[in-house]
């Protein structure tokens, strides 16, 4: 089995050692480079980056405001009504999927890559990775960091500053470090 398949697999891998791995990183951050200096006065052109980088976009009803870096791309799908403010930081060694009406504010990341506990395996840089779900109509406030495994339901918002460690239901606002469900969120009121 390669690293990469078992990058793939959620196993215990060796990204540093990994050629193939290693010229997918490449790759994904010259691209990266390459959308982060797009003058923005181009969004044509940085949305033709962003189709060479990302595994799945819907239509052209994206928008990912530079900066923005991922591990490879390839694992990322977004879905409809997207947009993700500035410094956007997506460590896709598993798949990051993101529903439809998704709004990400300034400053988050989404970590699918971890280490583990124990020092030896650690210091020989073998790593994880475990998918990240985003469901539809979800709003991440900024500062707010993912981590591996997490699945987000729909009709979420999490507040500012939030360190998302275990999944979040539908319907809720969930904050905090840990982040946690604090409250159910139902359908707008008149005027609201």
């Amino acid at each position: 089995m390669t690293e990469k398949e078992k990058m793939l697999a959620g196993m215990i891998y060796d990204a540093n050692s990994d050629r193939e791995l290693e010229r997918e990183r490449t790759r994904a951050k010259a691209l990266c480079h390459e959308f982060n200096n797009v003058s923005p006065t181009e969004p044509g052109r940085q949305r033709e980056i962003l189709r060479k980088l990302l595994g799945k976009t819907h239509g052209d009803d994206f928008t990912i405001q530079p900066t923005f870096w991922c591990d490879y791309g390839y694992n990322i799908a977004i879905g409809a009504n997207f947009f993700a403010n500035h410094n956007t930081v997506i460590l896709d060694c598993a798949r990051v999927t993101f529903g439809d009406n998704v709004f990400i504010a300034p400053g988050c990341s989404f970590y699918t890559a971890g280490h583990p506990l124990d020092v030896e395996r650690r210091n020989r840089g073998l790593e994880y990775a475990y998918p990240i779900t985003v469901g539809d109509n979800v709003w991440i406030g900024g500062n707010v960091t993912v981590c591996p495994g997490v699945t987000i339901g729909s009709n979420v918002v999490i507040g500012a500053g939030a360190v998302v460690t275990r999944d979040i239901p539908d319907n809720t606002l969930a904050v905090g470090v840990p982040a946690r469900a604090v409250r159910t969120i139902g359908p707008a009121a008149p005027g609201a």
